[in-house]
């Protein structure tokens, strides 16, 4: 979602480029477009304003470093600030000295809160905690029957709790529920309870109060405002509101995936004071990770996300199986269409080719991988398994078998053509003959998985840091 704000930032810097020094009237250009480029990505104008006269007393004093160009003393600058405003460190989740901790989500209707709960439940159990849901909006009969079904699904505990349908008033519901699942949640022996409240189509007085009660009643250790990214400056103001009447200790962003233009992740922690801790970045009950500002800031200056990609490998991928498929395809015993379809398998593990690409830099020998990244065609890669999946097991260990009739055949039950059989038997073609190439250069199987290996953990605390 940042794709346009590097490529303006980018812009920005050009102008500098060629220049012997920073002077008063080259840094003006400079500051302009980053002003325009920061504008027009809706981050706040307050924080734009702030933002840009820091960068430029920065840019015109002491700390500039005379062993860098004048675009990379911006760039270096522009990073630096960016991270400052997002907040140098990874926000801490609080807990309560006396289990349960109560997690209260807050937000506007629309924004994802029941979906961010089940998320946020199952990122808690997998870091070895036991988390409970429950769903105190009694105003729309969806939320709680939705929360149910990713509760479920994730296996995570759920407080579903009765109505009384007799009950005009609903807050003395709300908090009936709120104050039933605390006990539940304690007797269960669960050591963090995360509460999905109702949300409006506005902020409205009733609303204001109810989250108020709620936070009298439960002490929660965290407030987390679940903002939509893709709404912008609306979020913002959202979120100030909140801010403003509960003190949140906390801000998710959702939609991260979508074509937002960035602006709110710049401006909810400037504006409220409170960090962002968490973002969601898919549909999937998966597709939720802590919020690293320096990572968020490399990505917006087009340097990429190689930290969060190789978590994500190290976390999705299976290492006796990728360990394994190096020592053969490097070490000359052979790559065959079924590790082929294997490795495709995992890459899907790993979330959509797009997001993929867009963590990889958009400078040297990756420039273009952003733009690459939306004219990707997921349903290719089904494609090409489908195409694997009709082959018989010899033809999988044996390429050279599949002759034209069998070509036909394999297209006829894919359901694609002969020319995109022969496609898919090309690229394997060259992809076997590369690793052939990889593992005789490298002296053997062995010694090419403990390069491959090295690499990798040279990668990792390059970019890990």
């Amino acid at each position: 979602m940042f794709e346009n704000l590097s490529e303006k930032l980018q812009r920005s810097f050009k102008t500098l480029r060629g220049q012997g020094t920073i002077t008063e009237e080259n840094i003006s250009d400079a500051m302009r477009e980053i002003r325009l480029a920061l504008l027009e990505s809706d981050v706040n104008l307050e924080v734009v304003k702030d933002l840009v006269e820091h960068i430029r007393v920065k840019a015109m004093g002491t700390q500039v470093t005379t062993a860098l160009s004048p675009s990379e003393q911006i760039v270096k600058i522009v990073h630096d600030e960016l991270v400052t405003l997002l907040g140098k460190d990874i926000a801490k989740f609080r807990t309560a000295s006396q289990p349960p901790s109560v997690v209260l989500m807050a937000g506007l209707q629309g924004s994802g809160k029941t979906t961010t709960s089940a998320k946020l439940a199952q990122w808690l159990k997998k870091g070895g905690h036991r988390p409970m849901l429950v769903s105190v909006d009694v105003y729309r009969p969806a939320a709680r029957a939705q929360l149910a079904v990713v509760a479920k699904s994730t296996g995570v505990n759920l407080y579903e709790g009765k109505l009384d349908e007799s009950v005009q008033n609903g807050t003395p519901e709300v908090l009936r529920l709120a104050k039933e699942a605390k006990k539940e949640a304690a007797n269960f022996g669960c050591d963090i309870l995360i509460v999905d409240t109702a949300g409006r189509l506005g902020i409205d007085a009733v609303l204001m109060d109810e989250m108020a009660e709620l936070k009298k009643l439960l002490n929660p250790s965290e407030i987390l405002f679940v903002a939509d990214a893709m709404t912008g400056q609306d979020a913002v103001n959202s979120a100030k509101a909140f801010n403003d009447l509960l003190t949140i200790t906390g801000a998710i962003l959702t939609k991260m995936d979508g074509d937002a233009r960035g602006g709110a992740a710049l401006s909810i922690r400037q504006v409220t004071g409170a960090p962002i801790k968490f973002l969601g970045t898919g549909e999937k009950p998966d597709a939720f990770e802590p919020f690293h500002p320096d990572r968020i800031v490399s990505r917006i200056m087009g340097h990429g996300d190689i930290a969060t990609l190789l978590e994500r490998a190290e976390s999705t991928l299976d290492k006796g199986k990728a360990e394994a498929f190096a020592k053969k395809a490097l070490g000359g015993q052979g790559f065959t269409l079924e590790d082929f379809r294997e490795q495709l398998r995992q890459i899907k593990k790993m979330g959509s080719m797009k997001s993929i690409l867009k963590m990889l830099p958009s400078v040297g020998p990756f420039a273009g991988m952003a733009q690459a990244a939306e004219n990707v065609d997921e349903s290719q890669f089904t494609r090409v398994e489908s195409i694997i999946n009709s082959m018989t097991n010899k033809e999988r260990q044996n390429a050279d078998l599949i002759n034209g009739s069998r070509r036909k055949r394999i297209a006829a039950g894919s359901g694609v053509t002969v020319a995109e059989v022969n496609n898919l038997l090309r690229q394997y073609a060259q992809m076997s003959k590369m690793f052939k190439t990889m593992g005789g250069g490298m002296g053997g199987g062995m010694k090419a998985q403990q390069r491959l290996m090295s690499q990798m953990q040279q990668q990792k605390q390059r970019f890990g840091r």
